[in-house]
């Protein structure tokens, strides 16, 4: 299948898995442990139905909305995805140029391959980036004060993970980050001769914001350093920490339950992304769905809302927004495109979500994104 046939992200995932090594395609596509948390990110959509309407004028559909106060062409965000770069050549400077050409903002992550200034270099759109506060303060503060110099206008703060979660595939794979050669893993290498010579010609996918860091030389202590830093420490307070060294929005990312909903505003938050981090760091909890179904309404009223995780239709982002949230963030839909043919595969992904929306508000009787409301739901 070309993608071109591509009609759904499923398609996308299946062009993706065929393309990369096991291993690589486990690694973005896989969650912890026994993986019923990563199941239920999109199962848990099933359960919540939607309400047509009809004889009404949507000849017409418009999805532009803001985001954070600005306009942006759909309730749509590029959410942050470690090392794009192991799936394509710069793929995190690829979906910056996506979204950019979309008219929405692209998150890049702290582990990512492309480098804040490099993404900033190649895009002209909202760019974001999601930060984790590390035990060391100063290297911290560092990423805070490039993000700032490169236009960056949003700082996006990842909370869910004190410690990296266990996933399985990883292991039984020997996934590691440098790639570890083995028997097993040269033969699944030698079988995609295309991702292969594109990664030598790239060179090994490392985490570049860690280049400048102080005994971080190589993919393997780049890996070492940002697992070693990761603060379980971490309180509140590191909001108040955070606003007096970033002058632009600060969003807190991975918040499942609504006393840290409500938490992150009284701290000054600017809004909250309800994520459980793609059901990659800890098994058995809630989907990111049923909890903004679950305490969504109580939360909006006092600080703005996205979510993430398990969004693979348009209609499954039509019921986010229904249930409160102002925008949906994506993961793996977009990795899944650029892993399957780089900047053509990420765009068609949008395309697809984007085309599912438009049907779905046209039978809600919907005409713009802004109208969608709980009236589009059919529940008590």
């Amino acid at each position: 299948m070309s993608i071109q046939h591509a009609v759904s992200v499923d398609d996308l995932r299946r062009l993706a898995r065929s393309r990369l090594p096991r291993a690589v395609f486990d690694f973005i596509d896989g969650g912890a442990t026994d993986e019923l948390t990563l199941k239920a990110n999109q199962l848990d959509f099933e359960s919540i139905r939607l309400r047509p309407r009809f004889l009404r004028d949507v000849s017409k559909i418009e999805l532009g909305t803001d985001i954070l106060g600005k306009p942006a062409a759909a309730p749509l965000v590029i959410g942050p995805t470690g090392l794009a770069t192991l799936v394509w050549p710069d793929g995190e400077c690829l979906l910056a140029q996506t979204a950019a050409r979309a008219g929405i903002p692209f998150t890049l992550s702290t582990g990512a391959g492309n480098t804040i200034e490099e993404v900033s270099a190649v895009s002209d759109g909202r760019r974001w980036f999601q930060l984790y506060v590390f035990k060391d303060r100063s290297l911290t503060e560092s990423m805070i004060a490039r993000a700032a110099q490169a236009g960056y206008d949003a700082l996006v703060l990842t909370v869910d993970v004190p410690v990296i979660g266990k996933r399985d595939r990883d292991r039984h794979n020997g996934f590691t980050i440098p790639l570890r050669w083995s028997t097993r893993s040269i033969l699944d290498f030698a079988l995609h001769p295309e991702w292969c010579l594109q990664m030598w010609r790239q060179g090994m996918p490392r985490l570049r914001n860690f280049d400048a860091a102080r005994g971080a030389a190589d993919a393997q202590s780049h890996a070492a350093l940002m697992n070693s830093q990761l603060d379980a420490s971490l309180t509140w307070e590191v909001i108040a920490w955070l606003r007096q060294r970033w002058k632009g929005a600060l969003l807190v990312k991975g918040v499942l339950c609504l006393d840290d909903a409500l938490r992150a505003a009284d701290h000054g938050a600017d809004a909250v992304i309800i994520s459980n981090h793609g059901g990659r760091q800890i098994d058995g909890v809630s989907s990111s769905i049923r909890a903004l179904q679950q305490w969504g309404t109580q939360a909006s009223a006092r600080v703005p809302l996205m979510v993430d995780g398990g969004f693979r239709r348009g209609g499954d982002i039509v019921k986010a927004l229904a249930l409160g949230a102002r925008a949906v963030l994506l993961g793996r839909p977009t990795l899944y495109g650029v892993a399957a043919a780089g900047a053509p595969g990420a765009a068609r992904c949008l395309d697809i979500l984007l085309e599912e929306m438009r049907i779905t508000m046209a039978h809600l009787g919907v005409q713009r994104a802004s109208d969608i409301s709980r009236d589009c739901l059919d529940i008590d």
